[in-house]
């Protein structure tokens, strides 16, 4: 009876050996998207009309969410341009708006600001005004707010239409739907960003990474 009862141990064991087997082969047998850990991430998708800059066909967008008064952000910017210098168009890069206000009372009416030189030259402006931002703040809300025409006059825009842009809050509506988006995604701090390959997310960029750390993550996408 005891040889009977070890018998079945043994066999019980080894059934179940069969069964993790089986699981873990499986597992490994599951296609990317069944695997992916991110597919429950609501993100709105790219749209053409977008601040996107690099190869906007590109099968790899890095999507990121930013707040122009962060320091953290300020380091990230700078380190994706150089991630777009060194890609040679083999990436893109779009820009959502995410002011937190709590952190960074300015912030907005800086997004809106971006957006109003986005209005007289497309992606060109919004680009050269949002880098010029990012280089002219001290961060953590130390911008003052008579810088905000300064710049676009420097890049050249038009500074009338800008100042009445951004008096009147033009584009409030729009920076607040880069926030909701970006609230549904799950965005609790700044900056954060996601790697996408061919649409689906492939990989998250928690804060200002090193760029070290954010071009193996892009090459890695690029395989």
């Amino acid at each position: 009876m005891e040889d009977k009862t070890k018998n079945q141990i043994a066999g019980a064991i080894i059934i179940a050996g069969l069964i993790i087997a089986g699981a873990i082969l499986l597992k490994g047998l599951q296609s990317p998207v069944e695997n992916n850990k991110f597919l429950e991430i609501e993100l709105k998708a790219v749209k053409a009309d977008e601040h996107i800059t690099g190869n906007p066909n590109s099968k790899v967008i890095i999507i990121e969410y930013s707040d122009s008064e962060c320091p953290f952000c300020k380091i990230f910017h700078n380190t994706m341009n150089q991630i777009i210098a060194q890609t040679s168009g083999k990436i893109a890069w779009v820009y959502r708006h995410y002011p937190i206000a709590q952190l960074h009372p300015k912030a907005f009416h800086e997004a809106v600001a971006m957006e109003c030189a986005w209005e007289q030259g497309g992606n060109d402006s919004f680009w050269k005004y949002t880098n010029e931002l990012f280089a002219r703040t001290p961060s953590n809300n130390k911008l003052e707010v008579t810088e905000l025409p300064k710049i676009a006059k420097d890049i050249g825009l038009n500074i009338d239409t800008f100042n009445t842009c951004l008096s009147t809050e033009k584009y409030s509506d729009k920076v607040k739907a880069d926030m909701l988006d970006g609230y549904k995604a799950g965005i609790q701090g700044t900056p954060q960003s996601f790697i996408l390959k061919n649409g689906k997310i492939v990989d998250i960029i928690q804060g200002a990474e090193s760029f070290e750390v954010v071009m193996q993550k892009v090459k890695d996408a690029l395989k």
